[in-house]
């Protein structure tokens, strides 16, 4: 009886394991703003695709005149970056979407109010 009861928790084990992988495996990655990457008027670019959580958008831009911001609804609406907000700076980031809207902006003077903003929703 007992060696049943191993085998059991191993198959639960194995079936675990398979269950992980397969929504790692599912994660897709998005390059914002496609080939033109991160820049002015993008806030249309997330229009017909559809995220998941886990998803992983790729921010490509030139650091020295832009940057990425995740921001709340408030934030993203009024385009302001309010204290604390995760600032992204590498010209290459790479950002895991989490469940439900997110939201990024470019924080330099003036690039929100020209598009530089994007809003996801991921299921």
């Amino acid at each position: 009886m007992a060696q049943g009861r191993g085998s059991v928790v191993a198959l639960g084990l194995a079936l675990l394991c398979l269950l992980i992988h397969s929504e790692v495996a599912e994660a897709a990655t998005y390059v914002v703003g496609g080939n033109s990457g991160w820049t002015f008027n993008v806030a249309g670019w997330p229009r017909g695709k559809s995220f998941r959580a886990g998803d992983v958008l790729v921010f490509n831009y030139n650091p020295s005149v832009h940057n990425v911001v995740a921001v709340s609804a408030a934030g993203y609406n009024s385009c302001s970056a309010p204290r604390g907000s995760r600032v992204y700076t590498s010209g290459k980031d790479r950002i895991t979407l989490a469940r439900g809207a997110n939201y990024f902006i470019c924080s330099f003077a003036g690039h929100c109010q020209s598009g530089m903003k994007i809003a996801v929703t991921a299921a």
